[in-house]
């Protein structure tokens, strides 16, 4: 007898739908998985036995074939146990395949007949919604983070008893639906705030204009003035996650296992800081069973290079595609995956090897040489697409002892939220840009206008101050948020001043 179930595959962040067809004749018995099935596939018949047995129910001695469809891709994982064990149920006629149809199955299954919670549960969900399903079974584990999707019957169930039973109707299950309103009414959801920060107020100004723009930054500064700290309270000041944001973190939070049932929503923008010994992979993603790297699951949040000289070149190299097109591919020889990748770069570094140059507290050691071949580690290319540079000097003793708060975070947020609508109006027509920093040449010339004073001063710049020419796109950009915080249309010479305070790393200073 012939029988179908349906499941799903993760391909990248999303997922798509598996047909897991059973066949059953009389003849040797023998159980044989068909359509590119893994290591861990192939072992679910030992797991499906042991489970229907250890459930109350005999397994057939028959000729099984089990066929995973589409049968030209690769599928990996256990989540097919539960539609498998289903399946061959519905071909011996102990439940009804008519009902199970118009339902999605996802589950591991234990020995003893539990479902073992899995990872992309949230995937799965978003495309048996958008497939017309009308439920989905999904182990307890992760039904909390499944319940984020409306117009969805999300059912978590514990043993495959309780799927039979319900499929047989002795057994009623609540869908569970998760309220996601209280995780975003939690009144603050960063436990740092910008006001902690004492002294280097002309970088906290900068930090604004780079989340009013979703500039990238550099900060150069010694050891000790606080680049870690302000690059941490960045998250503080940028908008709210709004519900479509949320979705897409939380999908790749969930393919790597980093949600759990107390927290199954990632409602605070990610802040990803990874070592500066990280490989490529766990850089870019990718692995034999491909999985996010940082630069993915810093999607929609901050990614904070510190001690941005001492990664490896290959590592740095990277980030240059993400960085510019929001999306990173990682090609292996099992298939091609693509990750979104849009986040705010901030990267931190010393401005010599030892720290001190230009300290006027301490005295540098380094000489011009070594100094420059420090710098040299980081490519022209890669800091060509980092709009905003800026040097820290150190925080004085006067400073440290203040007892004066500065302004807090949610003050910042205000008036970042208030530019970045300005910019969501302005660009509602055009394609595939929303922020300044996202302008291309096209948008440039349209939206940056300058008068003649400002084109003076410019021009002033790039001649006197040895700014390089790439310089000049990346200082129209930020002037441009610049005048968005000050909710002025036009760009006005103390907005492009201030921007040109924002390239020091263009400027020849040994």
């Amino acid at each position: 007898m012939l029988a179908r179930v349906f499941s799903s595959m993760i391909q990248g962040i999303d997922a798509s739908v598996v047909e897991v067809e059973v066949d059953m004749v009389f003849g040797l018995p023998l159980f044989t998985i068909v359509g590119l099935p893994d290591t861990a596939v192939r072992e679910s018949k030992e797991r499906v036995r042991a489970a229907l047995r250890n459930a109350g129910f005999k397994f057939p001695s028959k000729k099984i074939t089990v066929n995973l469809a589409p049968a030209n891709i690769k599928k990996e994982g256990a989540l097919y146990d539960l539609p498998v064990a289903v399946a061959i149920l519905c071909a011996e006629g102990i439940i009804d395949g008519d009902r199970v149809k118009d339902y999605m199955l996802i589950g591991e299954l234990s020995l003893d007949g539990r479902i073992k919670s899995l990872r992309g549960a949230l995937s799965s969900a978003v495309t048996a919604r958008d497939k017309g399903f009308k439920g989905l079974f999904i182990p307890v584990n992760n039904a909390a983070e499944a319940g984020l999707i409306k117009d969805l019957d999300i059912y978590g169930v514990e043993t495959l008893s309780q799927v039979i039973r319900f499929f047989n109707n002795d057994l009623a299950l609540s869908s569970y639906r998760t309220d996601i309103e209280k995780f975003f009414s939690e009144p603050d959801m960063y436990e740092e705030d910008l006001s902690d920060v004492k002294g280097q107020e002309y970088a906290k100004r900068a930090l604004e204009v780079a989340a009013a723009g979703r500039h990238n930054i550099l900060m150069v500064g010694s050891p000790g003035s606080g680049k870690t700290m302000l690059a941490s309270r960045l998250p503080t000041i940028l908008p709210e996650m709004n519900f479509n944001e949320v979705i897409e973190t939380t999908k790749l939070y969930s393919l790597t296992g980093g949600l759990n049932s107390d927290k199954p929503v990632l409602a605070e923008r990610p802040f990803r800081v990874p070592h500066h010994t990280i490989s490529y992979a766990g850089m870019a993603g990718g692995g034999h069973i491909p999985k996010p790297g940082e630069i993915s699951l810093a999607h929609n949040g901050v990614l904070f290079i510190d001690e941005l000289p001492e990664f490896r070149r290959d590592v740095l190299e990277v980030l240059r595609q993400p960085v510019e097109n929001g999306y990173v591919t990682v090609t292996r020889s099992g298939g091609t995956v693509t990750y979104p990748s849009r986040f705010m770069l901030v990267c931190a570094m010393n401005p010599c090897p030892c720290g001190y140059f230009m300290d006027t507290g301490k005295q540098c050691m380094c000489s011009a040489i070594q100094i420059q071949r420090y710098r040299n580690k980081v490519s022209g290319p890669l800091l060509d697409r980092i709009d905003m540079h800026i040097n820290l000097p150190p925080v004085s003793i006067r400073e440290m002892r203040t007892t004066r708060s500065g302004e807090p975070s949610k003050d910042v947020r205000t008036r970042v939220n208030k530019a970045r609508d300005l910019q969501h109006s302005r660009y509602k027509n055009e394609k595939g840009i929303s922020y300044n920093a996202e302008m291309k040449v096209m948008h440039i010339d349209k939206y940056c206008k300058l008068n003649q004073a400002s084109h003076n001063l410019l021009e002033a710049a790039i001649s006197r101050l040895g700014l390089s020419a790439r310089a000049y796109d990346k200082v129209l950009k930020v002037s441009r948020t610049i005048a968005d915080l000050d909710l002025r249309e036009n760009i006005l010479p103390q907005d492009v001043s201030e921007a040109i305070g924002y390239r020091t790393m263009d400027r020849v200073v040994i």
